[in-house]
């Protein structure tokens, strides 16, 4: 079952895509975080190459690392695995930083 509900990040995550894959057409109301964020099952219309590009920015963006073609995959599957993703990454790193 889909959750409507998008939390804080999945929102800023949403906007940032928006904003770096130029998505001009209008954004429809009711996406989920767990709807499909590249492919033909897009609600935003997203191909490989802007997946290339999200990767890119959201690295720069939230001082993170996505490695392989498969972990890129499972990554941008939904906004909610980006998000859950980068919540682990950043968690990790405010830990490490820390104990620093």
């Amino acid at each position: 079952m889909k959750s409507n509900e998008i939390d804080e990040l999945e929102k800023e995550l949403l906007e940032f895509i928006i904003e770096v894959c130029n998505i001009t057409d209008p954004v429809p109301d009711n996406i989920s975080a767990d709807d499909p964020l590249i492919g033909p099952e897009s609600p935003l219309g997203l191909d490989s190459l802007d997946a290339v590009e999200i990767v890119v920015a959201a690295e720069k963006k939230y001082d993170i690392r996505i490695g392989s073609r498969e972990t890129t995959r499972k990554i941008l599957k939904s906004l909610k695995t980006l998000a859950d993703y980068i919540r682990k990454q950043t968690k990790g790193k405010a830990k490490s930083k820390a104990t620093a």
